[in-house]
């Protein structure tokens, strides 16, 4: 059996990994896999490396990240703190020195 975490719709234990995404078999529900539904019913998002993470913690950016409508680009290794977590494809608020309110993707961090 696979590692990978039920599916949060039907919760069937058959879900598998295309590309970025898990699929259900099922019901054809589609999810990210830095996303992974609990037993509670809320959403817990991990880091890139598949760490939880919560309101207030602090992180570091991994990747480049090109800010848009800007030619700026946040650098490797950027320190974020006092991140929120909200819903949508952009799942973490936070106020970096120097570009102020951004939103980002949680693949992109690493928890500190």
């Amino acid at each position: 059996m696979s590692d990978l975490a039920p599916c949060p719709n039907c919760s069937s234990p058959y879900a598998y990994e295309d590309r970025d995404i898990l699929v259900c078999p099922e019901c054809a529900h589609e999810w990210l896999a830095g996303a992974v539904a609990s037993v509670a019913g809320e959403m817990v998002i991990t880091d890139a490396n598949g760490n939880p993470l919560a309101d207030g913690d602090a992180v570091t950016v991994i990747k480049d990240l090109k800010v848009k409508g800007s030619s700026n680009v946040v650098k490797v290794g950027t320190k974020v703190k006092n991140i929120r977590l909200a819903d949508g494809d952009h799942d973490i608020d936070c106020k970096i020195d120097g570009f102020g309110q951004m939103s980002l993707k949680s693949e992109f961090v690493k928890k500190i």
